[in-house]
Formats: structure tokens, sequence, C-alpha cells
């Protein structure tokens, strides 16, 4: 079964930390590209962070050095640590993956073209 769903939204102070996680499937759950995205009210889904299997990850110039994407292989979980939460980046925030049959190059790992699977998001609202 294709599942993913995510936990750890919250509402939570400008300043504040969250921690999101995404459990996968089997048959979701990859090792080769993961990430997060959000979407605000009236705005398109931007991506956040991406994370090889490599280790290596990227992330929208927004949110680099106050969040950090992780995944921990043997659970099938994909975490976002937010630190220094600010009222703009309060959205919907989504974690995908990238489908086992596609093994071909990652040209943007934060486009969503580059996903197959979604989770049904979780919602986080920072407060000033």
């Amino acid at each position: 079964q294709e599942q993913m769903v995510e936990s750890g939204g919250g509402s939570v102070q400008s300043g504040g930390s969250l921690r999101l996680s995404c459990a996968a499937s089997t048959s979701t759950y990859s090792r080769y590209l993961m990430g997060w995205f959000r979407q605000a009210p009236g705005r398109e889904r931007e991506g956040v962070a991406g994370l090889y299997g490599s280790g290596d990850a990227a992330y929208a110039d927004s949110v680099k050095d106050r969040f950090t994407i992780s995944q921990d292989n043997a659970k099938k979980t994909l975490y976002l640590q937010m630190n220094s939460l600010k009222p703009e980046d309060t959205a919907m925030y989504f974690c995908a993956a990238r489908g086992h049959s596609r093994l071909t190059l990652v040209h943007d790992p934060l486009r969503q073209a580059e996903y197959d699977h979604w989770g049904q998001g979780t919602q986080v609202t920072v407060s000033s």
C-alpha cells in the first residue's frame, strides 16, 4: 500500500521550533530522493528541502540555516527540523518521495516534478 503520513505540525510563536515527521510505506519510501514542500493559502506549492540518498541536501534560500532535513532508513521516516520559525513559514507542509522506478538524474530536488508520491500534509502556523 502506497502511503506517506506527515505529523508534527502545530501552532508556535515566532522564533519557536517544530519537527515534522513523514512515515512512509515500503513502496513509497525512497533512498534516492525525498523532500519537503509547503503551500500557503493563495500561493503555489514550493520546495523547502530535498535529500539525496547520499546525504546531500538542498534547501530553499528562505529556510537555509534554519531548517534541516534528515531521514531514518530503518524507520522509513523523513524529518524536517524547523528552528527560528517565522510567520512567513506558515503553510501546509507535504513530504514527497521519488518513485523507485525513476533512477534518472535529478535536475532540481526542489521541483515538484521530481517526485511521484505525496503525503496529505500537516499544518504549521507561526504567530508573531
